[in-house]
């Protein structure tokens, strides 16, 4: 079994079928709309898949695959696996298990604005892990905060394809790019909105409920000099700490795109 589930369809592109200004927020790495979203998400499934999800199958949770920093969707599974577990926990049954596709990156285009080609090409030269012995014969749910061309999902099932694994799949998504007339590039519409400039970026740094993603990491890295140095200097010391060091966990000063910015950050 192979199936897909989204809550909302993008139909019009002047139409928002949710909030744009918090889904920019979550992507760079605002918690709190990953927990809202993760509940609304977690609501609209259960009520299609509720029989699979009491069946006696052992379930296997997986966000959009990264290597050490965490993707925007990482924090969305994260929260939609505990509304799940909840869900299992009042229905007698066991918990679900998280797993992870290890992905080792390989560009610094934001391929926000590509299509499905373009998007497939681009991933394409990097390379994946995941445990086939773990999750082999189980129900796998893949947890993604967007569909627009599919890459990402074209990409997965390429993997359990290469890796010969069985079971039944079901990829879960906030949202979904449903009118293909759409150019693919309406992801940076949303991704962007509610980002601007650098002192967006700062506000939601210093905000209650931040976390590091993937996403903002690679965009204060791609910073000019200018812009860098100002944002360094109005967040604290331990979230240039943590920036610095999820940047090297990641390779990131392998990557000469990001080397100035990198070995500029002065850390404890």
């Amino acid at each position: 079994m192979n199936k897909s589930y989204s809550l909302h369809k993008i139909i019009e592109e002047e139409k928002y079928p949710f909030p744009a200004e918090e889904y920019s927020w979550f992507k760079f790495g605002d918690k709190y709309y990953a927990e809202k979203f993760a509940i609304e998400l977690f609501n609209g499934f259960v009520n299609e898949y509720r029989e699979l999800l009491l069946s006696d199958k052992e379930i296997i949770i997986l966000p959009s695959p990264y290597l050490s920093i965490p993707t925007a969707s990482n924090f969305l599974c994260y929260y939609f696996k505990k509304q799940l577990n909840s869900f299992l926990f009042k229905n007698n049954k066991k918990a679900c298990i998280e797993s992870k596709i290890y992905r080792n990156q390989t560009y610094v285009t934001d391929y926000g604005n590509l299509d499905f080609e373009e998007r497939v090409k681009l991933i394409s030269n990097d390379t994946y892990y995941i445990d086939r012995n773990f999750i082999d014969g189980k129900l796998c749910i893949f947890v993604d905060d967007i569909k627009i061309t599919g890459s990402h999902e074209h990409t997965v099932n390429k993997i359990l394809n290469q890796y010969s694994i069985n079971g039944d799949f079901v990829f879960v998504y906030y949202a979904e790019l449903a009118n293909k007339e759409i150019h693919p590039k309406i992801e940076n519409h949303y991704n962007y909105y509610a980002v601007k400039d650098v002192d967006d970026i700062i506000k939601i740094i210093n905000g209650k409920h931040f976390q590091y993603n993937t996403r903002i990491v690679k965009f204060i890295l791609s910073l000019d000099k200018k812009k860098f140095s100002y944002l360094i200097n109005n967040i604290s010391n331990e979230k240039c700490n943590e920036l610095f060091h999820l940047a090297i966990s990641n390779n990131y000063h392998q990557i000469i795109d990001y080397q100035n910015n990198l070995v500029s950050i002065k850390i404890d």
